[in-house]
C-alpha cells in the first residue's frame, strides 16, 4: 500500500516535472523570440531625438532666424494616476485649457501610447512649477523655440513655423527639407512602473542646414521702412517692394505691407491677412510700367526707333468695337518722336506703337519678359499672374495690354522685366538663396529676352522719362537713372467698371550706363490723383535705391550738385522742321488712366544717357555750325575738319541739334545731333 502510494507520488512529480520542464522548453527554446519582443514592447521605449533646425541668415551672416534651447513637458498616459484631475493640475501651472488637455491626454491614454507631449517652448517659471511638483509620471525635457530676432523685418520672406516646429510659410515652408535637420532616436529600458532606467541613443540627431539669403538686413529695413510710410501716407491698402541685382537675379530686398511679427501667431483676421506676400502672391494691372514691353518690342520687330514720330491723337483715340474712348491722364499730345511717348507716358501713342507691333508679337515679347509664368523664387504661394492666350484676347485687348491693361502681374514680375533692360537684354531668375550650409545654392543661366542693343536704347529712353518725363522727381543725387511710372485704375470686377481707386507703381536702375540695382515698387488701392505712380511710389523708389547704392557702394557717375538738364530746343520752331499737333482740349479720364504729369507742349531731341567719352584732343571755343538737313557723314566730316565732338542720334538727315546753331561752344562740350528721314 505505502509503495503504491510513492508510485502514484513519483508520477506525479515525474509529470509535474515533464510539464515544467516542457513550458521551460517551450518558453526558452520554441517561443523565446516572442516572449523576448513581448518583454520589449513593455520595457523598452523608442523616443525620437529631436534635431536643431537650421538658421536663417542675410547675406552678410547676420541672423534673422534662430532656434533657441528651450524647454517641453511630456508624459507618460499609461502612468497618469487621475486623468481628469492631473489634467487640471497640468493645465494650470502651464497656462492650458484645462477641458482640450484632458481630451488630448484621454486619447493617448486610449491609444496606450507611452509619450505624450503637452507643451513645448515652456517659460523657466513654468518649467520650474512642473518640477516641483516631483511627480514621477511628468517629465521635463530640453528642446528648442524658433526665435526671429529683429520681429517683423524680412518677415514674408521668413514665414514662421508650426507648434510642431515645421515651417509654415515663406523660406521656412519651402525649404523645410534642409532647415528641418534629421531626427535621432534613443532606446530606453523601463521598469514595471515604465521609469527610466537606462538609455542608449541609437541614432544621433543631424542639425539641419544654415541657408544664406542673398537680401541684405540693412536694406530691407530701409526698404520695409519706406513702403510702411508711404502706405500710410496716401491711405493704400497694401504695398511691396523689390530690390534686385539685374545680372545675377540676386534679391536684395524684398518687402510687403501689412506685415507681421513671426515670433507671434495670429488671433484675428487681420493678422491673418498681413501674412500675404502682396511682392509675390498678389497679382495687380501694371499700368504704364507695361509699355516699356510695348517699346523693346517695337524696337525689336519694325523699323521704329526712338526719333520715329508717333501720333497721339490729341490724347484722344475714338473709333474702337463697342464705342470704347481711350484718353490720355494728362494734356494731349500731336505727333511726338517714340522716346517721348515713353517719356511722358501716353496711352493713345503705346497703343499706335502696339499696333504696329501686332498682336502676336506683342504677345511673343510679354512672354520673353517673364510674364504669364512663375519667376520661380523658392516662396510659396507665389502667382503667375494673368496673361490670357491669343484665342481668348477681345477686340480691343491688343489697345489694352499695350498700355498695360488685361495682364496681370506681381511686382517681383515687374522687377525681373526691368532688369532685361537693365542687365543687356538678359530674363534672369530671380535668386533668394545665396548657400545651404557651406556650399553656393546652384542658379540658372539666363535667357535672352531681347537684343542687347534694344536694352541700351530701352535705357536711354527710360533716363528720359527721369530727365523730361513723368519721373522727374525721381533723379538721384550723383547718379543717372532710368524708370517708368505706372498707375491703373483697379477694375471692379462685380460693377464691370474701373473704378477711382489705382496702383501706383515705378520701376527703375541706377546708374544708366551700367545699372548696378532695379527696384520696383508698388502701392494698391490709393485714391484721387494723389494715387498716381509718380506721386505715391517715387519718393519711395528713390529712397531705397539711394540706399542700395550707399550699401553696394557703387561709385557715381554725376556730381553731387549737377547743372540743369542740358536744353535741348529753346525755339523749336527754328530747330526743329517737323509740323507738330498739339492737340486741343482737356479730355477728362473715363476707363484709362496714367500718369499726371503734363504733356511735352513740342517735340525734343532724344537724349541718350551719359556716356563717358574721350574729349577732342584740342577743340577750339568758338560757335556751334548748322548741321540741320546735313547727312550723318557729311556732319562727321565737317565735325572732324573742325575738332568737334558729336553724339550722333537716328538716321536720315540732321533735324535737331544741341546747343543750337550759333550758340557758344565750350571747350570738350558735344554736340548732340538727331537724325531722321
Amino acid at each position: 500500500m505505502v509503495e503504491r502510494r510513492l508510485i502514484w507520488l513519483a508520477g506525479i512529480v515525474l509529470v509535474w516535472g515533464g510539464a515544467i520542464f516542457g513550458k521551460l522548453v517551450a518558453l526558452q527554446v520554441l517561443h523565446h523570440q516572442e516572449y523576448v519582443k513581448k518583454a520589449r514592447a513593455r520595457q523598452e521605449e523608442v523616443v525620437q531625438l529631436r534635431a536643431q533646425r537650421g538658421p536663417i541668415l542675410d547675406r552678410n551672416g547676420h541672423p534673422l532666424a534662430l532656434s533657441v534651447p528651450t524647454e517641453a513637458v511630456s508624459v507618460d498616459p499609461r502612468n497618469v494616476p487621475s486623468i481628469g484631475f492631473d489634467s487640471d493640475l497640468l493645465a494650470r501651472e502651464l497656462h492650458l485649457p484645462p477641458p482640450e488637455l484632458f481630451q488630448r491626454i484621454k486619447a493617448a491614454h486610449d491609444q496606450r501610447r507611452g509619450f505624450f507631449l503637452i507643451k513645448r517652448d515652456l517659460t523657466p517659471q513654468e518649467a520650474d512649477d512642473v518640477r516641483n511638483l516631483k511627480l514621477d509620471w511628468i517629465h521635463v525635457e530640453d528642446g528648442s523655440e524658433r526665435h526671429y530676432p529683429n520681429n517683423q523685418l524680412a518677415a514674408h520672406l521668413l514665414g514662421g513655423v508650426d507648434f510642431e516646429g515645421k515651417g509654415n510659410g515663406g523660406v521656412e515652408k519651402s525649404l523645410e527639407n534642409e532647415l528641418h535637420g534629421t531626427p535621432g532616436h534613443a532606446d530606453i529600458l523601463t521598469d514595471v512602473n515604465h521609469h527610466g532606467i537606462f538609455e542608449l541613443v541609437s541614432a544621433q540627431a543631424r542639425a539641419g542646414l544654415s541657408v544664406t539669403l542673398t537680401i541684405d538686413e540693412r536694406l530691407q529695413f530701409v526698404a520695409e521702412r519706406e513702403l510702411a510710410a508711404a502706405v500710410n501716407e496716401h491711405g493704400a491698402v497694401s504695398g511691396s517692394l523689390v530690390v534686385m541685382n539685374p545680372y545675377t537675379g540676386e534679391i536684395l530686398a524684398l518687402a510687403s505691407y501689412p506685415t507681421f511679427d513671426p515670433n507671434l501667431p495670429p488671433e484675428t483676421d487681420e493678422e491673418v491677412a498681413a501674412r500675404s506676400d502682396h511682392a509675390v502672391s498678389v497679382p495687380f494691372e501694371p499700368g504704364s510700367c507695361f509699355k516699356v514691353i510695348t517699346l523693346s518690342a517695337a524696337l525689336e520687330t519694325t523699323r521704329l526707333r526712338p526719333e520715329s514720330m508717333i501720333n497721339c491723337h490729341g490724347g484722344v483715340l475714338t473709333g474702337l468695337p463697342g464705342g470704347r474712348v481711350i484718353h490720355d491722364s494728362h494734356g494731349g499730345m500731336g505727333i511726338v518722336p517714340m522716346w517721348q511717348v515713353l517719356a511722358h507716358s501716353s496711352n493713345v501713342g503705346a497703343i499706335e506703337v502696339g499696333r504696329t507691333v501686332g498682336r502676336e508679337k506683342l504677345y511673343e515679347y510679354v512672354r520673353r519678359f517673364g510674364f504669364g509664368e512663375k519667376t520661380g523664387i523658392p516662396l510659396p504661394g507665389e502667382s503667375k499672374g494673368r496673361l490670357r492666350p491669343l484665342t481668348k484676347w477681345g477686340s480691343t485687348s491688343l489697345e489694352s495690354v499695350s498700355m498695360g491693361q488685361e495682364v496681370s502681374v506681381t511686382t517681383l514680375q515687374l522687377a525681373r522685366a526691368v532688369s532685361v533692360v537693365a542687365n543687356g537684354g538678359l530674363l534672369v531668375k530671380p535668386r533668394l538663396v545665396l548657400k545651404l550650409g557651406d556650399e553656393t545654392a546652384p542658379s540658372e543661366p539666363p535667357v535672352r529676352a531681347i537684343k542687347p542693343d534694344t536694352a541700351i536704347t530701352m535705357r536711354q529712353m527710360m533716363e528720359q522719362v527721369i530727365l523730361e518725363g513723368t519721373g522727374k522727381t525721381a533723379r538721384l543725387d550723383g547718379y543717372t537713372a532710368g524708370g517708368k511710372t505706372g498707375t491703373a485704375q483697379i477694375f471692379d470686377f462685380v460693377y464691370r467698371h474701373y473704378t477711382h481707386t489705382y496702383n501706383g507703381s515705378f520701376i527703375g536702375f541706377a546708374p544708366v550706363t551700367n545699372p548696378a540695382v532695379i527696384a520696383a515698387v508698388t502701392l494698391n488701392g490709393t485714391r484721387g490723383e494723389a494715387g498716381f505712380g509718380a506721386e505715391v511710389a517715387i519718393p519711395t523708389w528713390k529712397a531705397v535705391v539711394t540706399e542700395a547704392l550707399r550699401i553696394l557702394d557703387v561709385p557715381k557717375d554725376l556730381p553731387d550738385n549737377p547743372a540743369p538738364a542740358t536744353e535741348i530746343a529753346q525755339n523749336p520752331k527754328e530747330l526743329n522742321d517737323l509740323p507738330i499737333d498739339l492737340g486741343s482740349g482737356q479730355p477728362n479720364i473715363l476707363e484709362d488712366t496714367d500718369d499726371d504729369e503734363p504733356a511735352a507742349p513740342q517735340a525734343q531731341a532724344f537724349v541718350g544717357p551719359r556716356l563717358p567719352v574721350a574729349p577732342p584732343a584740342a577743340p577750339a571755343a568758338g560757335t556751334v555750325p548748322n548741321f540741320r538737313g546735313m547727312t550723318l557723314r557729311a556732319v562727321l566730316a565737317e565735325a572732324a575738319a573742325k575738332g568737334l565732338s558729336i553724339q550722333p542720334d537716328g538716321t536720315g538727315v540732321a533735324r535737331v541739334q544741341s546747343p543750337p546753331p550759333g550758340a557758344v561752344l565750350h571747350r570738350g562740350e558735344r554736340i548732340r545731333v538727331q537724325f531722321a528721314r
